[in-house]
């Protein structure tokens, strides 16, 4: 999905939540990851990466995260009933 000038692997808009799986590509420009994430962040996004061979080799666990960030995300819009209004 694209974000600003660059792409990103996973997007949810609602959340301002971005997932990034990092592989090969990743390990050789770390530097470019830094500077892609300070863009991504302060564009209001939250950026989670996790390595390929931990979404192979233990889905579960970044499901668990991904859950997490996003319990820990505020709410979008909240609705004026829920935060107690009219």
């Amino acid at each position: 999905m694209p974000v600003g000038p660059f792409f990103a692997d996973f997007l949810c808009r609602e959340h301002n939540l971005i997932i990034e799986l990092d592989g090969h590509s990743h390990d050789v420009a770390p530097d470019r990851d830094i500077y892609r994430d300070r863009f991504l962040n302060g564009a209001g996004y939250r950026v989670i990466h996790f390595q390929n061979v931990d979404v192979l080799g233990n889905v579960e666990g970044v499901i668990m995260a991904i859950r997490i960030a996003l319990q820990d995300a505020p709410t979008p819009d909240p609705s004026r009933k829920r935060e107690g209004g009219i």
